[in-house]
């Protein structure tokens, strides 16, 4: 099930542990993604906190929030962005988007190969997504305190499957939220030496979350019956290398 809205604002903008969160998460996607000049952007789930970078040169931003969850406006200093729509029906054309952030979405969906289709129409040929979900192993899909403890928590191996199911090609996979889930004052002054300290542990056991880059890959088409075509040698080449013989011209008789 998804969370409220208003649960997820209040984490992510009105608590300490909540900001420091976003800034290690949006660190991490800035550096995946330094800039989306004339591009399209879009997030699902509440993904929003993710997406300010990239206002300000994309050519479209939009936040999409599923019914359940519920909507509220961002950004708050500038036009609206933000959408409310079904898991499954996305109000976007086919093949439009180029760069799709999925936080507190795939977890929380009841029907997630559903939700996984609906990403791969909407995404361009070659485009890319990020999948912000809760580390199996990790200690925030273990605490309640945080919206990393709700849903569907995955392990590397669980969630690459399952997108690789609905043919989407692994481009890069990294971890983050190395420090604990809790809003005590020793941990909020260690967060960043925490961060630091993590990036050189494993990142599937030590990571609260699993950031993982995919791309859409489109096939090249393939001729039917080109391979049976190819099989078989054209008869003008049979003729050249099996020519036939000529027939005999039939002999007047002399004296006739």
């Amino acid at each position: 099930m998804h969370l409220d809205v208003l649960d997820l604002r209040n984490f992510y903008y009105r608590s300490a542990l909540g900001r420091a969160a976003q800034k290690v998460i949006r660190d991490e996607l800035v550096n995946l993604w330094p800039e989306a000049k004339g591009q399209m952007v879009v997030g699902f789930g509440f993904a929003v906190p993710l997406l300010r970078p990239y206002l300000k040169d994309a050519r479209r931003v939009i936040g999409l929030m599923p019914g359940p969850q519920g909507v509220m406006p961002w950004p708050p200093d500038a036009q609206n962005v933000s959408v409310l729509c079904e898991d499954t029906l996305w109000p976007l054309e086919t093949g439009h988007v180029d760069k799709l952030v999925l936080m507190h979405g795939l977890e929380t969906s009841e029907t997630p190969s559903s939700l996984l289709d609906e990403a791969w129409r909407v995404l361009g040929p070659g485009g890319r997504a990020i999948f912000i979900v809760p580390n199996r192993g990790g200690l925030w899909s273990r605490s309640d305190a945080t919206p990393f403890g709700y849903g569907r928590p995955y392990s590397l191996g669980q969630l690459e499957a399952q997108l690789r199911k609905h043919r989407f090609v692994t481009e890069h996979t990294l971890s983050a939220l190395y420090q604990p889930p809790s809003s005590a004052k020793l941990w909020r002054k260690s967060a960043g030496l925490l961060e630091k300290v993590g990036h050189n542990m494993p990142f599937v056991v030590a990571g609260g979350v699993l950031i993982v880059e995919v791309s859409k890959q489109m096939a090249a088409p393939t001729r039917p019956g080109l391979g049976e075509a190819v099989k078989r040698p054209l008869r003008a080449l049979e003729e050249i290398t099996k020519p036939k013989p000529k027939p005999e011209t039939a002999r007047t008789p002399q004296g006739s």
